[in-house]
């Protein structure tokens, strides 16, 4: 499911509904060791499947802040904005990591709208994200984004 709107002014009727769930998203090892060298966090629990097997997860888990950093490729895959000059990641507002993402699972993320007002000019949105793992009971993260269209 994905909402298309036309312009972020669109956005404002839509406060409180869910826009939009993402398809899939393998997460496997590469992936996960390229964000292990992008941002030098190469703990254990990451890179090292004999240390991981023995850990508190069974195995290896992607960084939390690698889901995190997916947000903007998943978001825009829920919430289309056809007609807009910029969207700039604005911030967050809370972000929770209620469960782990082994390596070799997939993942997808529901969006909904929590606000959306003008603010000089330019509509600042907050999306929710919530990330589900293939499988899993409990999401991997939820996380608030605020974006920004000018």
């Amino acid at each position: 499911m994905t909402t298309t709107v036309t312009t972020p002014q669109d956005l404002l009727p839509l406060v409180g509904q869910t826009l939009g769930t993402t398809e899939w998203v393998s997460i496997d090892q590469d992936r996960v060791n390229l964000f292990a060298d992008a941002t030098d966090d190469h703990q254990w629990i990451h890179v090292d499947p004999e240390k991981a097997a023995n850990g508190p997860f069974g195995g290896i888990i992607a960084h939390g802040y690698l889901t995190l950093s997916l947000a903007p490729v998943l978001l825009q895959e829920a919430v289309v904005v056809e007609e807009f000059s910029a969207a700039l990641n604005y911030g967050l507002n809370k972000v929770r990591f209620p469960s782990p993402v082994p390596v070799g699972s997939r993942l997808r993320a529901t969006v909904d709208l929590v606000s959306a007002q003008d603010k000089n000019g330019a509509i600042e949105a907050v999306f929710r994200l919530t990330y589900e793992v293939d499988g899993a009971d409990r999401p991997a993260c939820i996380a608030e984004t605020v974006v920004l269209y000018r």
